[in-house]
């Protein structure tokens, strides 16, 4: 008798696609109790898994997708983990029609949202369920325990949602970080965010690193204990604790510090620019993530930066010992002031494509499952799910009376960084895309009235009036006499 014989129905999930995050989510999986049927268009990296690994858990090495479907239990899983785009579309079509009716496939890729509503609704109409589900933590969070994003139909989850629980990660009280975040594209709508969110919040840690050098003087050592200083406080963060380790290594090739080897234009894949995209699509003010998208676009013209290097610019003034020790204090509170109005345009997003496409995503929930396993992941995302529990209409984290309060005492500090950035010439983007979208909002009245103004000028756009309603025309061209246009 064959070994697919003998195994057939007897796997809880199979996993295609072994790249690292396939290889160690299919990991995760068995070192949980559950057999995984593996498969990979490359037999030698199943081989590997299995011959690496295989004392970690059942695993069932499949040649073909026909024996890893025969191997699976119904309803069948069948996690697909190879690249965006066309190979996944690939993948489904060779695996569809393999398929019956109540089985799934899940797409643990960085899909864009669209395509998965696409595919969802495709395999759906076969009868199959799609699930776009968003996984962060890379590949040691595939492994020990991620943040997951899955999305489909309530069906799916009810069937999914229980292995998906026992491999994600635990926030601090137990609770794992996966939740139903709702229909077609709904998952992979909020993992896009969640990376947007990231891109805000890794531009924003940057320009504190570059404040901190430029204007208070400090070395990669120094800056380095003071990122693991505010990494005990109200940035305890991820992303903070790294960005210590990376300031505090020395590049063993020359000595240096490593930040000071490393070539200073930053890469991309494309989530950041998603969510720009998304976001203008909505009509929602993303600017913080949009600068961070920007930042990394201009870091990587290097013709351009080398033909603008003898621009004129302010001449720098180092700053005293004790000045520059007050001034990254200040530096500390525009950090925090910047990163909550990142995640505040993060979750305005969230909300806005939930009631575009009728997810009823919970804003709660997903601040929860960011709370470990993620790379955004952060203690003050306690306070953002408990702000969005306590209050299920909150129209934005600043009208939270805590978030507001800090941010109120964080002001002037902030304004003090951004001008002295302005005064020194370091550029600060994300820093001042916050203040701006920040005093934005606070403004009793905002400039688009002359906006509105010079539209209806040049192009009969029309406008309304603040003290009565409809939509008026003034004839600009003749003798000025406003005519109502509705």
């Amino acid at each position: 008798m064959s070994e697919t014989a003998q195994t057939s129905g007897t796997a809880q999930i199979g996993v295609t696609g072994l790249a690292v995050m396939g290889r160690n989510l299919a990991r995760n999986f068995a070192r949980n109790g559950y057999t995984v049927a593996v498969h990979n268009r490359t037999a030698a990296r199943t081989e590997a898994l299995v011959s690496e690994f295989g004392e970690e858990g059942a695993f069932l090495p499949a040649s073909t997708p026909e024996e890893l479907v025969e191997s699976l239990e119904r309803p069948r899983r069948v996690l697909v983990m190879v690249k965006a785009g066309a190979p996944t579309d690939a993948v489904i079509e060779e695996f569809a029609p393999l398929l019956e009716e109540g089985d799934m496939i899940i797409d643990g890729g960085n899909a864009h949202f669209e395509d998965t509503r696409r595919r969802e609704k495709a395999l759906r109409e076969r009868g199959i369920h799609f699930v776009g589900t968003g996984v962060s933590g890379g590949e040691e969070g595939a492994l020990r325990g991620p943040s997951i994003m899955p999305g489909g139909s309530a069906e799916s989850y009810r069937a999914l949602g229980p292995m998906l629980e026992r491999i994600a990660a635990e926030a601090d009280d137990g609770a794992p970080c996966t939740a139903y975040m709702g229909p077609d594209g709904a998952g992979h709508f909020v993992k896009m965010v969640h990376n947007g969110i990231e891109y805000a919040d890794m531009q924003l840690i940057a320009e504190a690193y570059q404040l901190l050098r430029d204007v208070a003087g400090y070395g990669p050592a120094r800056i380095a204990e003071i990122f693991r200083r505010w990494n005990t406080g109200r940035l305890d963060s991820y992303l903070i604790e790294i960005t210590a380790e990376v300031l505090a290594h020395v590049d063993e090739r020359t000595g240096e510090p490593f930040v000071d080897v490393v070539l200073d234009q930053a890469e991309q894949k494309g989530t950041g620019r998603w969510t720009v995209q998304a976001a203008l699509d909505l009509g929602v003010p993303v600017p913080g993530i949009a600068e961070a998208v920007f930042a990394r676009s201009l870091s990587g013209h290097a013709g351009l930066r080398r033909a603008s290097r003898s621009l004129p610019g302010p001449t720098p003034a180092p700053l005293g010992e004790a000045a520059a020790a007050r001034f990254a204090d200040q530096v500390e509170q525009a950090l925090y002031a910047s990163k909550l109005v990142s995640y505040t345009q993060g979750f305005h997003e969230i909300r806005a494509g939930s009631e575009e496409y009728g997810w009823e995503v919970d804003p709660g929930a997903v601040a929860a499952i960011w709370r470990a396993g993620c790379i955004i992941r952060a203690a003050f995302l306690d306070r953002v799910r408990a702000a969005y529990d306590g209050r299920g209409d909150l129209p934005s984290l600043l009208s939270d009376e805590t978030f507001a309060r800090e941010i109120g005492e964080a002001q002037d500090d902030w304004r003090a960084v951004v001008a002295e950035a302005a005064r020194q010439g370091v550029p600060v983007p994300g820093f001042a895309a916050a203040l701006a979208y920040y005093d934005a909002l606070r403004a009793e009245r905002l400039p688009a009235a002359l906006v509105q103004g010079q539209r209806d000028y040049f192009g009969a756009h029309t406008y309304r009036r603040t003290d009565g309603e409809g939509v008026f025309h003034t004839l600009w061209g003749g003798d000025r006499s406003e005519t109502r246009e509705d």
